[in-house]
């Protein structure tokens, strides 16, 4: 072999090892999110579901709890792909030629994209309707009983909504784009058919989105006052304890005196719920009481301030990126093929941008679940500790994953970041409407801001009323005049 087979050969040995090194660095960080999610899942569950008489039945919700672990492990990939991106890209610009972080290249970043959007697919597509089918499943009428069964029925109520989800994408496409490429093109089941029906599901999550994640900024200061200290600002604490412990103990003699006398006719139950009512309220302002004044006058201030700068800048940032969408063509979101990292900054700030879009991205994720959990349509759904139905937490699994997905095109549409999105992620079709861009933007800018005016309004009305004790005033009454019967 001459000089030139060698030279060849050398690279083929180096394109083997990178590849084989991104395939375990990918199998490692999924087996990690993976085991993670089977101790969140493990938390949550019921385990009266997977310890009941029949073997066959655990063997089943097993089986469904294996494929929610998994989609979740995707979920939670999903949400931090753009993190992990920019951290990779200032990692890259501050040390260029490290050995110890060759492995760290766009090759890895653009695979992990790939992986996280074909297991989303998967999950989304399959996986998800499999375990709601098969643990729903009791088999057909006159087969034979046992898993298998289950497994053909499952299989044949899949295959009917596939064909009836594919169905519907071929009509709804052709009824947009009535022309003889699209109507080709809807033969194609890889390129069109799954990038077209993820784009809807994407769609609809940044939908929901826009709902959940201005209302949860606005509930993170509630949930955050709730799991701290608040400091004591014209109140007596000691007051407030002493009528707490009264209250209780004339409700602890009425449900005793319920269960001695057979004179007394007392709904007991109602009694019970304000007695765990009380003794909660009590908990908490004993809790209270034992803070420490670190606590109590720098804890939660920090903690308020905190939330109010990265709500405030998320605003600012919004509203700036809306200028620039007037301004500038390239701030509307695209999709590359290759990631170019290690080559500049996605922030003016340098670092500390890339920081700060890496907390900013964390704090929207948190604040849409918070928001999620929180309404109205999905307060049903939010896990018990222990008393988690399988159903439930298949539901729980979907969400999550529909909302994590659509995480980096909301990062990008809102001008959270520059990071354009990468592989199958940038090619959903309503990303390049300026319209929809511009108007999700104003949106998500309007409904925040008064979302945060309607809170912090009512909030500091009721602190007020709360601190000069104006909540013990009774209530007018205004009795109505009614016409006299005898005249």
């Amino acid at each position: 072999m001459d000089a030139g087979d060698y030279d060849v050969l050398s690279v083929r040995e180096q394109l083997f090892h990178e590849r084989v090194r991104e395939c375990i660095i990918c199998t490692l960080l999924f087996a990690s999110l993976y085991i993670l999610c089977h101790f969140i899942l493990t938390r949550f569950k019921r385990h009266t579901d997977f310890t009941v008489d029949e073997d066959e039945d655990a063997a089943v919700n097993r089986i469904a709890l294996w494929l929610c672990t998994f989609t979740l492990a995707v979920s939670l990939g999903a949400v931090l792909l753009l993190p992990f991106s920019i951290i990779s890209n200032e990692v890259l610009l501050s040390f260029p030629r490290n050995y110890y972080i060759q492995w760290l290249n766009g090759s890895l970043i653009h695979g992990l994209w790939n992986l996280v959007f074909l297991f989303s697919n998967l999950s989304l597509v399959f996986l998800m309707p499999f375990a709601y089918f098969f643990t729903e499943a009791e088999g057909f009428a006159g087969s034979k009983k046992g898993i298998m069964a289950r497994v053909y029925e499952t299989f044949v109520v899949l295959l009917l909504l596939t064909l009836l989800v594919l169905g519907m994408v071929w009509v709804a496409s052709a009824i947009v784009d009535n022309d003889a490429a699209s109507r080709e093109s809807l033969y194609d089941f890889w390129d069109y058919y799954l990038p077209y029906l993820y784009s809807c599901i994407s769609l609809f999550g940044v939908l929901l989105l826009l709902l959940c994640t201005p209302f949860g900024l606005s509930r993170m200061f509630t949930v955050t006052g709730t799991l701290l200290v608040k400091p004591r600002l014209l109140e007596d604490l000691d007051e407030q304890l002493n009528c707490t412990g009264f209250e209780e103990a004339a409700i602890c003699r009425k449900i005793n005196s319920g269960k001695t006398s057979c004179w007394l006719n007392l709904d007991m139950d109602l009694l019970r719920q304000q007695y765990l009512a009380i003794h909660t309220h009590r908990i908490a302002l004993e809790t209270r009481g034992k803070a420490s004044a670190w606590q109590r006058n720098l804890g939660y201030p920090l903690a308020m301030l905190s939330l109010l700068s990265l709500t405030g800048i998320s605003v600012l940032v919004v509203c700036f990126h809306v200028l620039e969408l007037l301004l500038d063509d390239a701030a509307m979101p695209r999709g590359i093929q290759e990631a170019p990292l290690g080559k500049v900054s996605f922030s003016v700030f340098g670092s500390f941008g890339a920081a700060m879009q890496v907390i900013l991205i964390f704090y929207l994720m948190i604040s849409s679940l918070v928001g999620f959990y929180s309404s109205p349509f999905f307060t049903k759904l939010l896990p018990e500790r222990h008393d988690t139905t399988m159903t439930k937490i298949i539901g729980n699994c979907v969400s999550l994953l529909v909302l994590s997905s659509a995480l980096p095109v909301l990062s990008r549409t809102l001008g959270i970041t520059r990071f354009d999105l990468l592989g199958d992620f940038g090619r959903f079709n309503w990303l390049g409407n300026f319209y929809i861009v511009f108007l999700y933007n104003m949106l998500f800018a309007g409904l925040t801001t008064l979302c945060l005016v309607k809170k912090f309004t009512w909030a500091v009305q009721a602190e007020l009323i709360r601190a000069f004790g104006l909540h013990k005033l009774p209530l007018p009454v205004t009795r109505s005049q009614q016409p006299s019967k005898l005249s």
